[in-house]
């Protein structure tokens, strides 16, 4: 069998360990001779796994006392009204970084005043804004700290006089968060937490209760607290997946051990985007992204697009090809892609010049 490297933006690639995790539970979850499909989310061994899963969450990231971290259906996406449904009362400011920031923002307006107090639009997102103020009379500031489809990436945490919320889907474990900074962290599971199917919500408990509008029981993040996130039938299958990811990240020294190896990774393919003359980084330097890396073809070489797709291809590189509103090559390095992977990438980049370049 042909060896494959996986570069998709999400579903990301999973840890083996965590598969085969999930393809024993299919059989036979925990010992009780009931597939994980068919297991009932009231017993004390589906008790177990919620329990592990929240207590490595709060491990991994060093969650502070005074947080919850809950698990919920409709992905990051939902969560875009799930933020303004919670938090926004009279006005709320957003950092316009890229389209989830956008789609972000307007979910907000479709309930309040809501605006971009900054914005990299006007370069096609190839930047993160900076040096803009935040003002002291809105409910909250959002943030999407990395965009994916644009590879670029906030590389600290915000120091922020109103709440803090932040989309963190796609560099969520990735690198170290000062979670104490935050009011919310949020995000879809499936870029480095695990499969599709569920997202995540890290809460400050007492930055909820601060609206006065009515909240749909399913869109109101304290009904999720008070019920350890079994309001209703849980995601099973996603968040048992999760939970071996989890372990799969401790087992592996942790975020602060995998961020360095991401930072490797990173610098080893953005370092050959940079030397060899086909290709060209897309992003501002200073923003490049850590976990998607976008890139393009060299002016004159625009034409061997398709070609260097299926030459990629022919040598089992999976999921390189850059988003509509970008175009060229994405790489996504979340955190089960190896630095093997990434040189396998490096390597067919190198040949690809020497014929072709």
């Amino acid at each position: 069998m042909k060896e494959v490297h996986v570069f998709n933006a999400g579903p990301c690639l999973l840890p083996r360990q965590a598969i085969e995790a999930a393809s024993d539970a299919l059989k036979d979850f925990k010992g009780t001779g009931v597939s994980l499909l068919s297991i009932s989310h009231r017993t004390k061994e589906w008790d177990e796994t919620m329990d592990e899963c929240r207590s490595l969450w709060k491990e991994l990231l060093h969650i502070p006392e005074g947080y919850e971290t809950v698990f919920l259906g409709g992905g990051a996406s939902l969560q875009f009204l799930l933020v303004a449904m919670n938090y926004l009362e009279k006005k709320a400011a957003y950092l316009d970084t890229g389209v989830w920031a956008s789609k972000a923002l307007k979910e907000a307006k479709g309930l309040g005043d809501a605006y971009a107090i900054a914005s990299s639009s006007d370069r096609n997102y190839t930047y993160v804004p900076k040096g803009f103020s935040i003002p002291s009379d809105i409910d909250y500031l959002h943030v999407t700290t990395n965009n994916t489809i644009y590879g670029t990436e906030l590389k600290t945490d915000i120091e922020s006089p109103v709440p803090l919320i932040a989309d963190m889907s796609s560099d969520i474990l990735s690198r170290p968060v000062n979670v104490s900074r935050y009011a919310l962290i949020y995000g879809g599971a499936q870029k480095n937490a695990g499969p599709a199917g569920v997202s995540f919500a890290i809460i400050r408990k007492d930055s909820l209760g601060k609206v006065s509008r009515h909240i749909p029981t399913m869109l109101d993040y304290r009904v999720h607290l008070d019920k350890l996130s079994m309001f209703n039938t849980p995601p099973v299958f996603s968040i048992f997946v999760m939970s071996e990811t989890l372990k799969w990240l401790k087992s592996s020294g942790g975020v602060e051990a995998i961020h360095e190896k991401n930072v490797r990774k990173a610098d080893t393919l953005y370092a050959e985007i940079d030397r060899n003359p086909l290709f060209r980084g897309t992003a501002c330097k200073e923003d490049r992204s850590l976990m998607n890396v976008c890139f393009v073809l060299s002016d004159g070489y625009e034409s061997l697009q398709d070609d260097f797709l299926t030459f990629a291809k022919e040598r089992g590189m999976i999921g390189l090809k850059g988003h509509r509103l970008v175009g060229g090559f994405r790489a996504s390095l979340y955190n089960a892609c190896t630095q093997e992977d990434v040189e396998a990438l490096v390597a067919c980049m190198r040949e690809f010049e020497k014929l072709r370049g």
